[in-house]
């Protein structure tokens, strides 16, 4: 009886092969369609976006399983996952082509003081929303905000006119986004 659950629990009703490549093909998919979906579904998320995340999550889980419910399936899944992420980060670390390809650039949504009504737009970023971020970061209001970046990440920086140039958008040569060196470059 012990064998038969154990045989149950570990055994895989698909090839390894198969259970590889649909956890790649929906890493990938999920990586364009993020992409596609913007930055604002990475970091600045609405009850909406959660929503919208979660029944993915749901969708995308059911894609790499399939009917395999077993403890192997779920260890190659994940340990696929992990691997792919990883060679993603790695090549994102070391190629500049490939970061803009799939992180894209940070957006302006203020520059000298005033909103980019624009951007804001193309971001589906609110006024109301906007004011909220500078508010979440001590800005008491967006008069407050010289410039104000959405990063590759989701995250909104927001810098005050006067604040250091070590980390301002203005500060020639400097990359902005989550990947820096040691040096802050």
């Amino acid at each position: 009886m012990l064998l038969s659950a154990l045989s149950d629990v570990f055994a895989l009703p698909m090839p390894v092969w198969e259970k590889l490549l649909r956890s790649i093909l929906l890493y990938v998919f999920m990586v364009v369609a993020l992409r596609i979906a913007g930055k604002r579904e990475l970091g600045q998320t609405n009850t909406l976006d959660l929503v919208v995340l979660l029944l993915v999550a749901n969708a995308v889980q059911n894609g790499i399983i399939g009917n395999d419910v077993s403890v192997t399936g779920a260890v190659i899944g994940a340990a696929t996952l992990f691997l792919v992420n990883s060679a993603f980060s790695r090549a994102l670390f070391r190629s500049d082509r490939f970061r803009d390809v799939v992180e894209g650039e940070p957006s302006v949504l203020i520059r000298d003081g005033h909103p980019v009504a624009k951007e804001l737009r193309r971001q589906m970023i609110s006024l109301p929303e906007l004011r909220a971020i500078a508010r979440r970061q001590g800005f008491p209001d967006l008069g407050e905000v010289h410039s104000a970046l959405l990063e590759t990440n989701g995250t909104v920086s927001m810098f005050r006119k006067d604040e250091p140039g070590h980390y301002h958008p203005d500060e020639p040569g400097l990359h902005i986004g989550k990947r820096r060196t040691r040096h802050g470059r």
